[in-house]
């Protein structure tokens, strides 16, 4: 009779235990799911200052013609207005 009721207490521990994993794997997967699309939304971009950002082309290299670019006057990785013939460290021309 102690082996069953030992059985009976081993089975409620592995159920217990299965339950409680599937719960925190759920969570971790909620919580990193919130964390992730909050980096996605929110794209990361740098202060004019840091990339050495200048209202002036430098030579050929211009904003409008950069990977970068986003018309009217932005870009994808500096902050602030841009002007198309600005220029700085990040530029990578078009290809």
């Amino acid at each position: 009779m102690a082996n069953a009721e030992h059985f009976q207490t081993l089975i409620y521990s592995r159920r217990r235990l299965l339950r409680g994993a599937v719960a925190a794997a759920a969570g971790g997967a909620v919580a990193g799911g919130l964390i992730m699309g909050s980096a996605a939304a929110a794209p990361r971009q740098l202060a004019q200052a840091s990339v050495s950002y200048q209202g002036t082309p430098k030579g050929k290299a211009r904003c409008d013609n950069c990977n970068q670019w986003l018309p009217p006057a932005s870009c994808k990785g500096v902050a602030g207005v841009i002007s198309p013939a600005g220029w700085c460290t990040l530029y990578a021309p078009k290809s």
